[in-house]
């Protein structure tokens, strides 16, 4: 098995694995729907991306689960032993220098906060970084969010540690991986394998849950400035178009939900927008901003049909 390969946790998926999805002859609403859709976004993105700096003046606050709110569940009263076993892991100190041990640590906490005291229409945003620095304040405010993002997070990584939240019986799960895997080498096979078994396990464990698979974000090749530009640009962003239209087959087979971001968050040349990013791989406030409407747009669509 390659260093990428398929990693699977100790629980069987009989009921998944010969899962067959009927196509039909003609064309569905749904994909109307979704043409639509993808128009009504790439405006949206325009104007977002011709307002000034305070953009999010006129966005209601979102509601979330952060390191505060959890405390204050685990100190409640209907709090379990389970959950108040971890209240003072990991130790204190800055955040952004946890290690990913400690990272993990702490997003088991609040899944622990979540499932003790289950918030009504709860999301979960599992991921890397582009998830886990998700602004609180620009999720969308129609529900209870938990971000279970890490940075630097592979599809292995994010695979062996689904069962953080498996208690917490969310409504919807947002999925979103696979940069990191290309920037470290891995195969498409590789990356898909991982895709297509995460989505069963969160639908083994989540069986009432929406799963939805995300597109991988596309990057700013030449304009990019990141750290690591050079790993970057070794990735053509043809390649990940690819592994997207891939990932969207294996979502359908799997019989969960697809968002394609692509259309939004590139460029004529395929590229992600410089006005979107701070440094070409990951999104700055505009960039989110196009990412909650996305999400509002998909969650509008769901209740249509």
């Amino acid at each position: 098995m390659e260093k990428f390969g398929v990693v699977s946790r100790s629980r069987t998926h009989k009921s998944l694995l010969g899962m067959e999805v009927s196509r039909s002859k003609t064309v569905p609403v749904w994909a109307l729907l979704s043409l639509l859709t993808n128009a009504v976004l790439i405006v949206t993105v325009a104007q977002l991306i011709g307002r000034g700096n305070n953009l999010t003046e006129s966005f209601p606050a979102s509601a979330a689960l952060t390191p505060e709110s959890t405390e204050e569940l685990i100190r409640s009263p209907t709090a379990t032993n389970s959950a108040k076993a971890v209240a003072d892991l990991p130790p204190a100190g800055p955040r952004h220098k946890w290690s990913y041990q400690q990272w993990v640590t702490q997003l088991g906490r609040e899944a622990e906060a979540a499932a003790t005291n289950r918030p009504p229409k709860l999301s979960v945003l599992a991921g890397d970084s582009l998830s886990m620095w998700f602004p609180t304040k620009l999720l969308p405010p129609d529900r209870i969010w938990l971000n279970q993002g890490i940075s630097g997070e592979t599809s292995v990584g994010l695979l062996k540690r689904l069962q953080l939240f498996d208690r917490t019986l969310p409504d919807t799960v947002f999925v979103m991986i696979g940069i990191n895997d290309l920037l470290r080498g891995a195969s498409d096979e590789g990356i898909l394998n991982n895709q297509r078994q995460i989505i069963r396990d969160l639908r083994w464990a989540h069986p009432k849950a929406q799963v939805v698979v995300q597109s991988i974000l596309p990057h700013s090749g030449e304009q990019s400035t990141w750290e690591n530009r050079d790993r970057l640009l070794a990735i053509p962003n043809s390649r990940i178009r690819a592994i997207n239209r891939r990932l969207k087959e294996i979502a359908s087979s799997e019989n969960a939900s697809y968002l394609d971001l692509q259309p939004l968050f590139a460029d004529a040349d395929g590229n992600l927008p410089t006005q979107l990013s701070t440094d070409g791989l990951h999104l700055n406030e505009r960039g989110y901003l196009v990412w909650r409407s996305a999400l509002q747009m998909f969650s509008q669509m769901q209740l249509k049909n």
